[in-house]
């Protein structure tokens, strides 16, 4: 690229995002942007991280209006914590396969064959699941949650195959059920991946996301000594951002959406990040672009509600994630 374009493709970036921090303020606007975003909605955006924690971020705004770049059931999160506020977001077709795996009618149906467990929902669930459940938790304190329930109580755990398989194998639970639902992304990035590239970079930390496919394959190679122990992290979005900003390794291998790189890489520039799997691109996520955010900000489309007795219900799980002692343990 030359100067003279590289200059005017700044000047336009520029002028992008004056105009939507123009339209925030117009609006009283506070914008949330997911840690899978585009790198430009989170360049722009008031606050980045994982959907928890941005919809509690929401929740204690004094802005009237919430614009959550993310996908669906994020933007219900921050709606269910702070019902008063209006909350957009950008595209309501962003979906999310993890979420969809799982609806309330099929959870119901799974309460009734055991009807004394307790129900352990992760937050990247909808709304109607969150009211079927007792606890919510994160990628960072399942484990913590799940272990705090009765050991003579049954647990379904939903709807993360590979995250439960992480808790049951990390509290030793036999009465704990997991849903068979997945990311398709996370899902997609395989142990062959996760092994070839450690190999050829024998120098590198591992980085691995507890939803994707490898996660306990590769717990299991640490400890058959086929991956480094030592250089291994199964740790959520908030974790690896913890972690980035103390690594002494020269490199990291991600395993997690491909946009997580963009704060990793702002986190601890001097590390070379690379992403386990470069194709593993949330196309929900990324649905988010310059022009659709405009539009929401210019507009005031696309507001997400949800049903208020579905809230109080859903939001009672979350409030009890919270009483287990976890409130500072966030992070997908």
């Amino acid at each position: 690229m030359t100067t003279t374009a590289t200059t005017l493709e700044q000047r336009r970036e520029r002028d992008w995002s004056n105009e939507v921090r123009r339209l925030a303020r117009e609006r009283d606007a506070i914008i949330l942007a997911h840690n899978y975003q585009r790198p430009e909605i989170q360049d722009v955006a008031d606050h980045v991280g994982d959907s928890l924690a941005l919809s509690r971020i929401a929740a204690a705004s004094a802005a009237s209006t919430i614009v959550f770049a993310g996908v669906y059931f994020m933007a219900e999160t921050a709606k269910i914590l702070a019902p008063d506020k209006t909350v957009l977001i950008p595209d309501s077709r962003a979906g999310c396969s993890l979420a969809d795996s799982i609806d309330a009618d099929q959870l119901r149906a799974w309460k009734s064959e055991h009807p004394n467990a307790v129900v352990v929902a992760y937050v990247n669930t909808s709304a109607d699941v969150k009211a079927e459940c007792d606890l919510c938790c994160t990628s960072a304190n399942a484990v913590e949650i799940v272990a705090a329930v009765p050991a003579d109580r049954e647990v379904l755990f939903l709807p993360d195959q590979f995250l439960g398989a992480h808790v049951q194998r990390a509290t030793g639970r036999t009465n704990m059920h997991v849903w068979m639902g997945e990311c398709h992304v996370h899902a997609g990035i395989s142990p062959q991946e996760l092994r070839a590239k450690a190999e050829a970079a024998p120098e590198s930390e591992l980085f691995i996301h507890p939803e994707c496919g490898c996660a306990t394959s590769a717990l299991w190679l640490t400890g058959t000594g086929d991956l480094p122990a030592e250089r291994t992290h199964v740790l959520s979005t908030g974790g690896m951002l913890e972690r980035a900003r103390t690594t002494r390794a020269p490199s990291v291998l991600v395993a997690t959406e491909t946009g997580m790189l963009h704060q990793l890489r702002r986190a601890n520039p001097a590390v070379s990040w690379e992403p386990v799997n470069a194709r593993a691109e949330c196309t929900y996520m990324k649905m988010t672009t310059r022009e659709v955010l405009l539009s929401c900000l210019r507009d005031g489309t696309t507001e997400v509600l949800v049903d208020p007795d579905v809230a109080r219900r859903a939001r009672r799980a979350v409030d009890a994630m919270i009483a287990v002692g976890a409130s500072t343990s966030v992070g997908e």
